[in-house]
């Protein structure tokens, strides 16, 4: 999050300044990946570009607080989730699977990360494993870290909706995350529990 400065860069980005829409999607960009991974897992990149394609095109308009910019990303980058699937049964292709995926994720210290990663990784395909209204949940409360309310207004649901789709992904995760909680005290279904609760 950006936090006090987000006015001053939000007119900045609105007016064209290149530092500040970088700003914008440095702080955007990793979580929008990490939604396009879990939902398109092959069209990720595309999928996050055209993204913040939409974002650069329209940010002029966009009037908010940077909660309010955050929801609307994740709104734009829901609907491009449902565009790209209609588009892929019109194609009739398929996917590619998630371990070839790994590569694409946010880089950074390579060691913290080798280590991260996995758990990420991990956490990520049994989050895409989920149904789909659950996986949106949990990635829109998780990922892009927005409120129950505010994650029932962009998938049309109503927020005690969001709460069921929510905990049943949650008790089903933790199902699959079981033997890795009891073989280690922060194993990566506890961290995704923490984390989402």
């Amino acid at each position: 999050m950006i936090g006090e400065e987000f006015p001053a860069v939000l007119a900045a980005a609105q007016a064209g300044a290149e530092w500040a829409i970088a700003t914008l999607y440095r702080d955007l960009q990793p979580s929008v990946l990490a939604f396009a991974v879990a939902r398109v897992a092959g069209e990720a990149e595309d999928l996050t570009a055209d993204v913040f394609v939409t974002v650069a095109e329209s940010l002029a308009r966009f009037e908010g607080d940077e909660r309010g910019l955050r929801r609307w990303v994740f709104a734009i980058a829901y609907r491009k989730v449902g565009e790209s699937w209609r588009m892929t049964r019109r194609r009739k292709t398929q996917p590619a699977p998630f371990h070839e995926l790994a590569a694409w994720l946010p880089s950074g210290d390579a060691e913290a990360e080798a280590l991260d990663g996995l758990s990420t990784a991990e956490a990520l395909a049994a989050i895409a494993r989920l149904g789909s209204p659950q996986a949106e949940v949990v990635l829109l409360r998780v990922v892009a870290d927005l409120s129950v309310e505010e994650v029932a207004a962009i998938v049309g649901k109503r927020p005690g909706a969001v709460r069921a789709l929510q905990h049943r992904a949650l008790r089903r995760l933790a199902r699959e995350f079981s033997p890795l909680v009891r073989n280690a005290k922060d194993g990566p279904g506890h961290d995704l529990v923490d984390e989402a609760s």
